[in-house]
């Protein structure tokens, strides 16, 4: 039966549960394992479809359609696997499942209670993901020890080793050991009270991955070790790196798979040769390029973290330190006028919902249009540089989407009408992956080097085809279309050296070692841009001394 880890954590959030599982799940993989992995959310949202950005950062979305947590975005980077919606499990919808039970009479009339109903259905969550094809489940259970949401999760994976039995599970836990400056030292109390805590709940971590700012000397892993009652060799410390992708080295530098397969009876060597390989590429990524994300979340870096990454990855391929301007598409107008977008090399213009910032992001695409600036739109990237290319070529002044005028007399974005009549504003878009056709010698097409791609997608909004001509006939080619050729998927203007838009969202399916094909010729358009218009300066010895005396 397929071995499952489970990964907690203590003292704060954003400790890096999520990488360091991902990291794990990597270095299971280079020993030949079939890894996939799981995130449990204590909220009570049913999804983060309906959230904010700025309350729980980005939606990642998988193939099937699932809205899931971001860290699903680390999981699939790290492991290469595309994982489903069954990856990701809240309380809302656990709950919700469970309540669903009761009113079809499931439960025989029976109290329902968090025990064992509540437990009962997190367990039958984290089994299903453990598949013929499967040898490790890693499972993540979001929030803190402590915080009163994550008691049914703590009771359940408690409850889980006594049923998979002592071998086939083990628990990692991730703590805090902070400096402190004025005493000069890193303190051991806060692991030491977190993991007090777990043992409370009836769970004995296998494994403390303890996070810092610097290394750990041996004296105070020995101390954790005393006091936590773990073995020593299971204190791993994962103290900050240059990069996340350094990470998977760091812990197995550590021992960290060494221990969880020594836990877990699992018996396989390893090959770190690709992923040095990947470091190598990372640490050696020297000429400069400068990417404008035009974005309206940008105050919360984890709204846009695929589309960070996925510009990073682009950024390996062609040895590129890629320098991100985050601009406030609010005040892009303002900055315009100041020249301020005159210093990127390439703007990126991720998606988005709501009308806040649309008019910052239409003026945005034309400035790279106008100025032959490679632009990437994703999504509402797409369409605000269709509203831009028809108000401003073709004449149609007032253009825009029935998103943000519902009267406007050329709707070049509509909404898709089987989508008409929804209220309900969770689950109802276009989600999880479709397929479109791509226009033979189109940039896209020479892009990707295919014929047919899958994309991922989350929008109601569309391209409106009755303008298809009208466009097309001016130099604005629809350059990837759905296979009954209904929708428009991709677009580019013939011509420009990049400016592509996709209603997809290619950011979800880029990879630090194989990066997307949109944002690798982006990046690449971008690094062409730069030695046309920004050739680098050769500085002597002698003018750095002179620079640093003045």
């Amino acid at each position: 039966m397929p071995k499952h880890i489970f990964v907690t954590g203590g003292v704060a959030s954003s400790l890096g549960k999520g990488l360091t599982a991902s990291s794990l799940g990597r270095l299971l993989k280079l020993r030949g394992l079939r890894v996939t992995m799981q995130k449990l959310d204590p909220y009570i949202n049913v999804d983060p479809g309906t959230m904010n950005p700025f309350e729980h950062g980005e939606v990642f979305v998988t193939d099937d359609g699932g809205e899931t947590d971001l860290d699903l975005g680390h999981y699939e980077r790290f492991i290469d696997e595309n994982l489903s919606r069954n990856s990701n499990a809240t309380t809302g919808s656990i709950y919700q499942a469970v309540l669903a039970a009761e009113r079809r009479g499931d439960y025989l009339g029976k109290t329902v209670q968090v025990i064992p109903h509540i437990t009962d259905e997190i367990k039958r969550r984290i089994r299903r993901m453990a598949t013929e094809d499967v040898d490790v489940v890693i499972t993540e259970v979001g929030g803190t020890v402590g915080d009163i949401e994550i008691l049914p999760f703590l009771e359940a994976i408690r409850q889980f080793r006594k049923e998979a039995g002592r071998d086939n599970v083990c628990y990692i836990h991730v703590t805090l050991v902070p400096f402190i400056g004025p005493s000069g030292e890193q303190k051991t109390k806060p692991t030491q009270h977190s993991v007090t805590e777990l043992r409370s709940r009836g769970i004995q971590p296998d494994v403390i991955v303890c996070r810092s700012e610097e290394p750990l000397s041996a004296s105070l892993k020995r101390k954790i070790s005393n006091l936590c009652d773990v073995d020593e060799r299971a204190v791993v410390n994962a103290a900050d790196v240059r990069n996340i992708y350094e990470l998977p080295l760091v812990l197995h530098e550590e021992g960290l798979d060494t221990v969880i397969c020594d836990t877990l009876r699992l018996e396989a060597a390893i090959d770190l040769s690709s992923w040095q390989d990947l470091v190598d590429k990372v640490d050696n990524a020297t000429k400069p390029v400068r990417i404008g994300l035009i974005g309206k979340y940008i105050e919360l870096h984890d709204a846009y973290l695929s589309v960070v990454e996925s510009i990073k990855h682009a950024g390996f391929h062609h040895g590129a330190n890629v320098e991100i301007d985050w601009i406030q598409a609010e005040e892009v107008e303002g900055l315009l006028a100041q020249g301020r977008l005159s210093d990127l090399d390439g703007i990126v213009i991720p998606g988005g919902f709501g009308i806040r910032g649309v008019e910052g992001k239409i003026a945005a695409a034309g400035f790279a249009r106008e100025n032959n600036l490679p632009c990437l739109g994703l999504c509402l990237g797409m369409q605000v540089m269709t509203i831009e290319y028809a108000r401003h070529v073709l004449g149609m002044s007032d253009a825009h989407s029935t998103e943000f005028d519902p009267t406007t007399k050329h709707p070049v974005i509509d909404i898709m009408n089987d989508q008409r009549d929804i209220t309900d504003k969770g689950g109802t878009m276009r989600l999880g992956a479709y397929y479109a056709v791509l226009q033979p010698g189109s940039q896209v097409a020479q892009a990707y080097g295919e014929a047919v791609v899958s994309e991922r997608h989350r929008h109601r909004y569309e391209f409106n085809s009755q303008y298809r001509t009208r466009f097309e006939a001016s130099g604005f080619a629809c350059s990837g279309t759905s296979p009954d050729k209904r929708l428009v998927e991709f677009i580019e203007l013939t011509g420009h050296p990049f400016w592509v838009g996709t209603q997809a969202h290619p950011e979800f399916k880029s990879r630090p070692d194989r990066p997307h094909p949109l944002f690798r010729e982006m990046i690449g358009a971008a690094l062409e841009y730069r030695a046309h218009h920004r050739p680098e300066v050769i500085v002597t010895d002698e003018q750095h001394s002179e620079a640093r005396s003045a």
